[in-house]
């Protein structure tokens, strides 16, 4: 089973991890849309704004009748301001590890959408699958990869997920990737500890699926969590701590976590524009333009491969 190898490797790391692409369950899933409601979690309502603000020169620059294939699409509350904005769509295609809201999300566009060709992959995007084509040829083929899920990616990582995706582009492919930037730790700590908790109970979930589906034995009341910015390396550090020296059992096999203890639930990276670039560049993309907003929290770019 690949969550068992996957935990027990991460595990035995340093240092030590939990996989974080199996935060994303249904329960996880839900949880992650909460944060992106609240006050202090900016990315999401900044990108939107971008978004908002610069949609009519994005679709000049994609043209009419792209396929749109968006990897990670979560509940896909940015695509449809692209969908609507964007010039006869040749169809959309979403992919996500989280089969039964992928699901729920490709029928909720269907119904809006009725003349849009919907093609749902149930996969993880940094893995091996195959991007569907659409029953009519598309002109091209665009990359539409929000949220700053790239951030989730060390550099070396992020280089080799970029390669991933422009493998999926045709030779007139383009990518539209929002990525966090820099900033004060006094905004960026907060936007990942959220006042409400949600931050925390999305962390603590990955242990109460190691319960369900690998008869682990976590007492989610015996660890805390914290997610600091390292400015060194421009990360914030989600992890989660053990409050007592403890041993847990998951799938039958021993693990002993010591007292205070760190076991990082995710990495999220935050870039300049030059470096984003220079990472995008090395990976086969070329920079077109970028915007941001005001305060430049967020930024959005726009990369065509390099050569097209």
């Amino acid at each position: 089973m690949a969550l068992r190898e996957d935990v027990f490797d991460g595990l035995a790391g340093d240092p030590r991890r939990f996989p974080s692409q199996y935060l994303y369950d249904a329960r996880g899933a839900f949880l992650f849309e909460k944060i992106c409601t609240t006050p202090e979690y900016y990315p999401t309502r900044t990108e939107i704004a971008i978004l908002r603000r610069h949609l009519p020169e994005i679709a000049d620059l994609v043209g009419p009748g792209a396929l749109v294939i968006e990897p990670g699409s979560g509940s896909g509350q940015k695509t449809q301001h692209l969908l609507e904005a964007l010039a006869e769509p040749a169809g959309y295609a979403p992919i996500d590890i989280s089969c039964e809201q992928l699901e729920l999300f490709a029928n909720d566009l269907r119904a809006a959408y009725p003349t849009l060709e919907v093609l749902p992959v149930c996969a993880d995007f940094t893995g091996d699958y195959e991007a569907p084509h659409c029953s009519s040829p598309a002109r091209r083929r665009m990359i539409f990869f929000p949220g700053s899920t790239i951030g989730n990616f060390g550099p070396d990582e992020a280089i080799t997920v970029l390669r991933g995706l422009a493998d999926h582009l045709d030779d007139r492919g383009c990518a539209l990737i929002g990525v966090d930037l820099k900033k004060d730790a006094s905004i960026l700590e907060p936007a990942y500890d959220d006042a409400q908790g949600y931050s925390r109970e999305f962390a603590l979930n990955i242990l109460v699926r190691l319960n369900r589906e690998l008869d682990a034995t976590f007492r989610t009341d015996r660890f805390g969590y914290e997610a600091p910015y390292n400015a060194s390396l421009g990360r914030i550090e989600m992890a989660l701590v053990s409050r007592a020296g403890q041993t847990v059992l998951i799938d039958g096999e021993p693990v002993h976590f010591d007292h205070d203890e760190r076991v990082v639930t995710e990495y999220s990276y935050k870039y300049d524009l030059r470096e984003f670039a220079e990472l995008c560049a090395r990976a086969g993309l070329e920079l077109v333009v970028s915007w941001t907003d005001p305060d430049r929290l967020f930024g959005v770019v726009y990369l065509e491969r390099a050569g097209a």
